[in-house]
């Protein structure tokens, strides 16, 4: 009954979870591609100082979509700027399908980036507000199941394919993601905020399947109490780092994206190939099956992610944070290890046993599926749930723009870090913030499982959370009269 009430919930979760489909495309289309690039198999001439280039066009795209997200969400809604988020992706798809030119392959990841800013911004506080409180953890990680989808496509077909072939591929999720967009419905909260009472009713009986008109007007009478709540205060960046009541909320998204960037999991995807070539001492011979590795290695992060969507609602968030750090310190560990013994121990040649070359292959594959049933899966889950909502999309876009800047930051310091220490070095200071992540999660992350949006304010930020109540004209009348806009109130935060 439950399942048949939440069809609609489900069903726009997955046409929301297109569009990550489209982003895990894009982000491992380098994978196979770079490959192709610098063997010339493709009509654009590049060279490898122009490759990292293009690779640097990532993070500044990332940031520029997470800032103009925060704009166009408040002001236009959560439901168009989803659809948004398709034009500068299909700009970059439509560049890399026409390009000749290293210049123009720069134009098309930074128009990817872009776009996978304004989805990241929005996508996950929408789900939030949408769905029902005890499967917004599942719904949450489907993106990033969809993401690791993404990924697997492109990682499994994309070295046996034509470059032009795996371009063309990348429009249908692209194309459906924006087609069936269109049917999803705005969140009754954005509607609320701004006044829309008869359009958040006709929103939560579209997503709940209500039939009984005194649990829709429940609902709505819950959704109402805590906008005017939330809606009595600021909704600028100054707000958000001014205000007391926000602080252990950022100090939590903030940490996650943290640990969860400088614990190395996309910097080991990315030199995945020569860090196995560097584990058999740069044997040529074994990156043909270092390849086949990695479908395998993106196969089971896929299935993986399947198993992460079903834990996250029975487990809870907070003991697969804390395990799932632990685990992948423990795997990053063991490949720092085998890598300090082959580099500092075995000098001069000293002969290695076969089976221990499959060491940093294996502590490589069980951190990944650790941290994508975990804090991988978590991360963007968490902070859709623990800002109100006067300020969640400022500091949902401030979150994305702080992991831009450790993203590029943490791709200039691999290298550096690595020619200075060696990669023992590398893998285990990603080991160390892995286990400092696991301390953060025990003493500061609380448990949100199973709990509505307000209770997880007054659990943040306690006897903040009791503000004056918003002066509004109207309340809300069973004949569905308009409640006046609520915007926030520029006071001064306690």
């Amino acid at each position: 009954m439950e399942t048949k009430r939440r069809k609609v919930q489900y069903l726009v979760t997955f046409y929301v979870s297109l569009g990550f489909v489209t982003l895990g495309m894009s982000s491992a289309w380098p994978t196979p591609v770079l490959v192709k690039l610098l063997n010339k198999e493709t009509k654009v001439t590049i060279t490898e100082g122009e490759v990292s280039w293009m690779l640097a066009m990532n993070p500044p795209g990332f940031i520029v979509g997470s800032f103009a997200s925060r704009f166009l969400c408040d002001g236009m809604g959560r439901r168009p700027n989803i659809l948004i988020s398709a034009v500068p992706i299909a700009i970059g798809t439509i560049i890399v399908l026409t390009a000749t030119s290293a210049c123009w392959l720069y134009v098309s990841t930074f128009m990817w980036s872009c776009g996978t800013g304004i989805v990241c911004t929005v996508a996950n506080i929408y789900l939030a507000e949408i769905v029902d409180k005890d499967i917004r953890g599942t719904t949450g990680v489907c993106t990033r199941f969809a993401f690791n989808f993404g990924n697997l496509i492109v990682i499994a077909i994309g070295p046996f394919i034509s470059y032009e072939v795996l371009n063309g591929i990348m429009c249908v999720p692209l194309i459906l993601y924006f087609v069936l967009s269109w049917r999803i419905p705005e969140s009754p909260f954005y509607y609320m905020k701004e006044g829309k009472v008869d359009s958040a009713r006709r929103a939560i009986i579209a997503l709940r399947g209500h039939v009984d008109p005194s649990a829709c007007e429940e609902e709505l009478n819950s959704i109402q109490s805590q906008v005017k709540k939330e809606m009595s205060r600021s909704s600028t960046a100054w707000e958000l780092f001014s205000g007391r009541r926000y602080r252990r909320a950022i100090i939590i998204a903030a940490g996650l994206k943290l640990t969860q960037i400088i614990s190395g999991g996309v910097a080991i995807k990315q030199y995945f190939g020569t860090i196995m070539k560097e584990a058999h001492r740069g044997k040529d011979q074994e990156q043909e099956q270092g390849r086949i590795v990695f479908i395998l290695f993106g196969a089971v992060i896929f299935i993986v992610g399947i198993m992460s969507s079903a834990l996250v609602d029975r487990l809870g968030r907070r003991p697969l944070l804390i395990w799932s750090y632990v685990g992948t310190g423990l795997s990053l560990v063991i490949v720092g290890v085998y890598f300090f013994v082959i580099n500092v121990v075995l000098t001069n040649g000293h002969y290695i046993a076969p089976g221990f070359v499959y060491i940093p292959l294996i502590g490589i594959l069980l951190s990944n599926i650790i941290s994508t049933m975990g804090f991988n899966s978590l991360v963007s889950v968490i902070p859709a749930e623990i800002f109100p909502l006067n300020i969640r999309l400022v500091a949902m876009a401030s979150l994305n723009i702080f992991g831009g800047i450790l993203g590029f930051s943490l791709a200039k310091g691999y290298q550096l870090v690595k020619d200075l220490g060696g990669l023992h070095t590398v893998f285990w200071i990603f080991s160390v913030v892995s286990f400092v992540g696991a301390v953060f999660s025990y003493f500061l992350i609380p448990e949100t499982k199973g709990k509505d949006l307000a209770e997880i304010q007054k659990e943040l930020q306690g006897s903040c959370y009791e503000v004056d109540e918003v002066k509004i004209d109207k309340g809300v009348t069973n004949d569905g009269t308009e409640l006046v806009e609520l915007k926030p109130k520029d006071v001064e935060a306690k």
